[in-house]
């Protein structure tokens, strides 16, 4: 969504539940849906914490899992920000899985965003799929892709 800010970038000035409600505005009835709905698929949401790189505050969505071997490990399913109005889902890919992605029951939207995608880092190839959330439109695409990096990254 072009032309707005990003928000929460003071370092002294953590997101709480009432600054991000103030924030998103009728927004946050759809920020507070999609927190429910991950919850309930077993990602949690971490506090909130200052990037000092890109200078503002940011939340991962975790997936906790215990290993066949007893190990407990942590998966980073997402990225989250709020901005002006909305706010913003960012997944990480390895670029080994783009055609999986692709045969996925999601948006021909969201697939083009996949397939358009530009690949990024050396030994490590991997590409961004970032939505803007102000609507309902495009969670589930966002879930279809949660549930895909809990089971298969």
């Amino acid at each position: 969504m072009e032309g707005k800010k990003q928000l929460f970038r003071d370092r002294n000035v953590k997101p709480t539940e009432q600054l991000i409600a103030e924030s998103l505005g009728e927004e946050y009835a759809i920020y507070q849906r999609f927190i429910e709905t991950i919850k309930n698929e077993g990602i949690s949401l971490m506090d909130w914490r200052y990037y000092q790189d890109g200078k503002a505050w940011l939340s991962k969505g975790e997936y906790k899992l215990t290993t066949t071997r007893g190990t407990n490990k942590v998966k980073p399913i997402f990225w989250l920000s709020l901005w002006e109005g909305f706010f913003k889902v960012s997944f990480h890919f390895s670029e080994k899985v783009r055609t999986q992605l692709l045969s996925l029951p999601i948006s021909e939207e969201t697939k083009e965003a996949i397939y358009k995608a530009s690949t990024n880092g050396t030994k490590m190839k991997f590409f961004s799929v970032i939505f803007d959330v102000a609507s309902d439109s495009s969670l589930n695409d966002i879930y279809v892709l949660v549930n895909f990096r809990k089971s298969f990254i």
